[in-house]
């Protein structure tokens, strides 16, 4: 009888243990070997205690899954966690009652955060003028150049010299043309490619007031002779086939890992799928620049996106996102993170740990985010973009992009188009949001 009870005891127990076991949702953006990655990272984080399970779901790319968040929110139903996009932090800073600061979070729940951990130009993205820390940066990349070496090699390139400037791309795209290739160029994110970091890479303002980061009454001014220039190249390019037009987002990114595209420029996330598919020899570049602008090349700006803590869930499972986000901050886990994925090491220890590990010695290239992000010191042109709405922003731009591509537009009226609308759509976000 009383090994009965015992066990009874035992089991009841057991029971408690597991139910009071802490649910914490983490909606992200990651398909593909970066959603492998991501969910790596949750069953190490959940192997390391017991009293919280970080659970990862994917919700579609990043447009989708913040618009499916919101709608979460407003029916109470919100994820614990949201990756978003660096180019919806305005967005989500605006949205004050939805989200809790990650340094309040952290702080509230007794962690370790200390915000002069991070690279200053990643931390400094996600802070508002106060220099607090509202999100919690997880996947922070630049745009970068890749090149398939086999490619040039047949195409009587050298393989070893990458193309530094535009000019030399459309010299190198017409001879792979030649030799047979179909896809000579092809680019993933084209308004984070062709605007917003062509700006900062030639220290041009995309907008006033450094690119929103100063204040929220800005106006965007990307419709200039050298931004046309650029539009221009990329709708002679299109029409000779030397540049071929993959989507709005990553879609790019298949067409050079499987061999069909040569040249690609896109995320430095890129890196985790072009290891695990490519079965030719690769190269990574700092991208092109017009070598007619005085100080060319400056600096690229951050992509990627950040872990916002969404508002409305308990104490405890705040506790639990705390824990996680700390764990994440680790050096050895920023580490691995960085030489899987590509993406930039959000801390100094980790960058420093990686460097002392000889990986970059064995993996060249798999730094140059690194030292393209912080090619120069920043300007108020390239230091980072926060445009209200710019979701809907960027995809004003890229539909007028899309009309030059596909020769209905000439560019300078897509540009002018595009800086139009845009600005509409900046006053209706200053308009909502006055006063909070």
């Amino acid at each position: 009888m009383l090994k009965k009870i015992a066990l009874v005891a035992l089991l009841a127990g057991a029971a408690i243990s597991a139910h009071a076991q802490t649910e914490v949702q983490f909606w992200h953006s990651m398909s593909g070997a970066l959603g492998e990655r991501v969910n790596d990272l949750a069953t190490k984080f959940n192997a390391t205690q017991k009293d919280y399970k970080v659970v990862p779901v994917y919700k579609g790319q990043y447009a989708e899954s913040m618009t499916a968040a919101i709608a979460a929110y407003r029916s109470g139903n919100a994820p614990h966690i949201l990756q978003v996009f660096e180019v919806g932090t305005a967005t989500m800073m605006a949205a004050k009652g939805a989200i809790v600061p990650v340094a309040k979070l952290m702080k509230d729940a007794d962690e370790p955060f200390d915000k002069k951990a991070y690279l200053p130009a990643v931390a400094g993205y996600y802070s508002d003028s106060k220099g607090d820390m509202l999100s919690f940066p997880f996947n922070s990349s630049t745009i970068v150049y890749y090149i398939n070496k086999d490619a040039f090699k047949k195409a009587g390139l050298d393989p070893n010299k990458a193309p530094k400037t535009w000019k030399e791309v459309v010299a190198a795209a017409d001879k792979l043309k030649a030799a047979g290739e179909n896809c000579p160029y092809t680019t993933g994110w084209p308004s984070w490619m062709n605007i917003e970091n062509f700006s900062a890479w030639h220290n041009v303002p995309m907008g006033t007031k450094e690119n929103g980061m100063a204040a929220a009454d800005t106006q965007y001014s990307f419709n200039t002779p050298l931004h046309v220039k650029q539009l221009t190249m990329l709708g002679e390019m299109s029409k000779k086939g030397t540049f071929i037009y993959a989507g709005r987002t990553n879609q790019a990114e298949a067409k050079f890992y499987t061999g069909e595209c040569a040249m690609l420029t896109s995320s430095t996330g890129a890196q985790a799928n072009i290891r695990k598919n490519a079965k030719f020899d690769w190269s990574v570049n700092f991208i092109p620049y017009h070598d007619d602008v005085a100080g060319a090349p400056q600096n690229s700006i951050i992509g990627g996106a950040s872990l916002w803590v969404m508002g409305g869930k308990t104490n405890s499972a705040y506790k639990g996102v705390a824990k996680f986000f700390a764990f994440l901050s680790k050096p050895e886990v920023q580490m691995e993170w960085h030489t899987t994925t590509g993406y930039v090491p959000i801390t100094m220890a980790a960058y420093e740990m990686t460097r002392k590990s000889g990986f970059y010695d064995k993996n060249p290239g798999a730094d140059i985010a690194v030292k393209q992000l912080t090619n120069k010191p920043p300007t108020a042109n390239s230091k980072g973009i926060r445009f209200g709405n710019f979701v809907q922003g960027r995809e004003v731009i890229e539909e007028e992009m899309e009309a030059v591509f596909a020769g209905k537009k000439e560019p300078k009226a897509a540009l002018d188009d595009a800086v139009r609308r845009g600005n509409e759509i900046l006053r209706k976000f200053e308009a909502a949001n006055k006063g909070s």
